[in-house]
């Protein structure tokens, strides 16, 4: 289970490099092979290659009328491999869609990762921050 927040930057070819608190963990999983993709929120996700797997059968059986979701998913999805450095390369277009030009935050959602350009992800946090939390957290105890 990936978690934790890591600020990166990306280099001048667009790569960025996996924090090591990860890296092992995604050689031994899935030998360095990443995928990555758009996210409705404006992000990337970054799935080991099993991860994605599991997630593009759940989406590729989704009937007709999710058809553009389909496409927004499987369509824009990159196959990456993590260099002997531990970076991974972040294509044009996919940097482009997220708005990520330099610094990024990296942040472990469980079996894959998002990938946020940074100033985004702070604005967007800070916004759900004042807002009321959702009514699936009113009972929950923290």
């Amino acid at each position: 289970m990936f978690q934790g927040a890591s600020s990166l930057n990306l280099d001048i070819k667009g790569r960025l490099s996996v924090p090591t608190r990860h890296r092992d963990v995604l050689i031994a999983t899935a030998a360095g092979a990443l995928t990555l993709t758009k996210h409705p929120h404006g992000c990337l996700m970054v799935f080991p290659r099993p991860e994605w797997e599991k997630f593009r059968e759940r989406i590729a059986a989704l009937p007709m009328q999710a058809q553009w979701w389909k496409r927004i998913f499987l369509g824009n999805a990159m196959d990456v491999e993590m260099d002997a450095s531990g970076r991974m390369l972040v294509s044009p277009e996919l940097r482009q869609a997220a708005g990520i030009s330099k610094e990024a935050i990296l942040l472990g959602m469980g079996n894959h990762f998002e990938l946020w350009d940074k100033a985004s992800y702070e604005a967007q946090e800070a916004q759900a921050m004042q807002d009321e939390m959702p009514d699936v957290f009113k009972d929950f105890s923290f």
